[in-house]
């Protein structure tokens, strides 16, 4: 699943080939991709002109010139293309958004997961997984003493937690994979127990990690293209997710795969090792 790297990745794709156009017909090639009736979603969009595209963890805000906002989450394999009008499309493109420009904005998804969903601007917080979004992760936003509390509340396994997107918007498995093996934290070990210089660490890595994948166009370990067609960079970068076998870059020793919460995590038994809480 595209994570917040990968989203904002596509936002910026969607503000180059989208921002700006306006709305000549709708081809809804699955219904089940639109949340709202889908003959009202062409009524309310037709017409109208994309004024900009904004981001909220995993979710893509599409803003319409008549106060309408089309909330977009790609799940696993959910993408974003443009083409000339009346150019073929293959059987897992579902919506084809016709621009009077000549150009269409395609929506593409071969697991058929990702869904868009309409509402009124100012309404979009209600929608899915919105309604419990925890911060962004960024230095203004995701603040210390926020991370310290929830994570002494909980009894979560620290892997599990950060996926957990009501704690923090936009972490997924590779990510948290990455920040737990620069923090030097065990997956596998208790939310509630990290100290204050872990905690205070662990914030300031995802903070970079985020910052740094973005600046990389994201991470494609499977299918994530932009809105382009391209490929991101950042998987290159990557020091413990998909390295399960590989010598640990900072220790030499061989990092190990094991499943947490039933997701596959990559670290390094050395470096990570788990640690009893005191009594």
């Amino acid at each position: 699943m595209p994570e917040m790297p990968e989203v904002e990745t596509v936002r910026r794709g969607l503000m180059r080939i989208a921002a700006g156009r306006q709305i000549k017909g709708i081809d809804v090639n699955y219904g089940k991709t639109i949340e709202n009736d889908v003959e009202e979603f062409h009524q309310a969009l037709i017409g109208q002109t994309i004024e900009r595209i904004d981001r909220r963890g995993k979710y893509l805000l599409f803003r319409f010139s008549n106060d309408l906002t089309m909330v977009s989450h790609l799940r696993m394999e959910g993408s974003y293309f443009n083409q000339p009008t009346g150019a073929e499309v293959d059987k897992h493109t579902h919506v084809i958004f016709h621009f009077t420009d000549g150009t269409d904005l395609c929506y593409r998804d071969t697991r058929k997961f990702g869904r868009m969903h309409l509402v009124k601007t100012g309404e979009e917080m209600t929608v899915g997984g919105l309604k419990t979004i925890g911060p962004e992760p960024t230095e203004e936003d995701f603040q210390f003493d926020y991370f310290k509390q929830i994570l002494k509340k909980s009894r979560s396994k620290i892997k599990p937690f950060l996926l957990d997107q009501s704690h923090v918007a936009g972490l997924g498995n590779i990510y948290a994979d990455e920040v737990l093996w620069q923090t030097q934290i065990n997956p596998e070990q208790p939310a509630n127990s990290l100290t204050d210089d872990q905690i205070k660490r662990l914030r300031e890595n995802i903070i970079a990690e985020i910052a740094r994948a973005t600046a990389g166009h994201g991470t494609t370990v499977h299918t994530f293209k932009n809105a382009f067609g391209d490929a991101g960079q950042f998987q290159n970068e990557l020091q413990a997710y998909g390295h399960s076998g590989d010598a640990c870059p900072r220790c030499g020793t061989k990092l190990v795969k094991i499943k947490v919460a039933q997701r596959g995590t990559t670290f390094c038994p050395h470096c990570q090792a788990l640690v009893e809480p005191d009594d």
